[in-house]
């Protein structure tokens, strides 16, 4: 059999999932990604405290 560089190639790659678990995947992206928004947005809104900042800043100036 000739090797043939995988450009020239007119056969289609096979997918790495199958399209069926890749909506899986979504659906489950979209649930992780609601659920720790609905858990965690009120903490991170929340002010960072001027110590904490402090710390930051003086670590930016070395």
């Amino acid at each position: 059999m000739k090797h043939v560089p995988m450009t020239q190639r007119k056969d289609k790659p096979v997918p790495v999932r199958p399209p069926r678990e890749r909506k899986a995947d979504e659906a489950f992206d979209l649930w992780l990604h609601r659920g720790l928004h609905k858990l965690f947005d009120d903490v991170a809104d929340e002010p960072i405290p001027p110590e904490l900042l402090k710390i930051i800043e003086e670590d930016r100036e070395k």
